[in-house]
């Protein structure tokens, strides 16, 4: 299986604890494969919303293609994401049941399809951002410990 990831949500492991994550498939246009192949995509500040028993992917924006004349597609439109009924179903009880959210961890191609990771989220508050970022400075420093005195 070859995998090659077109963009990161690296704001989404900043603000949010990821519990879980799943791989979606998406609904799209000839004109956002092309421009996501090319690279032209971000998924910051977007999410996943439940309309019905159906999976939207919301706010994240695909470049129009440059190519394109007239028949160019809607940057930031509504994408469905295609997920298996069963998954969608406890999902949605998640969601409603304990206050997580849902928001695009990446997007990749797989076997030449576009995928979405997408991750069951809870959100961080500040105290605990600023915990992760003692953590990762005392493991810096813990390092070059260790690598000073390896020398």
């Amino acid at each position: 299986m070859s995998e090659k990831i077109i963009c990161k949500n690296k704001k989404a492991y900043h603000d949010y604890f990821v519990e879980e994550s799943f791989e979606a498939g998406i609904v799209l246009v000839g004109t956002e494969v092309k421009s996501l192949r090319a690279g032209k995509a971000q998924l910051v500040d977007s999410y996943a919303v439940f309309r019905g028993e159906e999976l939207f992917l919301l706010n994240a924006h695909i470049s129009p293609y440059s190519h394109a004349a007239r028949d160019n597609h809607d940057p930031t439109r509504s994408r469905k994401l295609l997920l298996h009924k069963k998954e969608l179903q406890r999902l949605l009880g998640k969601v409603n049941e304990k206050g997580l959210s849902l928001v695009p961890l990446k997007l990749y191609f797989k076997n030449g399809k576009v995928k979405a990771e997408i991750g069951l989220v809870k959100g961080k508050k500040l105290h605990d951002k600023r915990e992760v970022m003692k953590e990762r400075a005392m493991n810096k420093d813990v390092e070059q410990e260790l690598k000073e005195r390896s020398r």
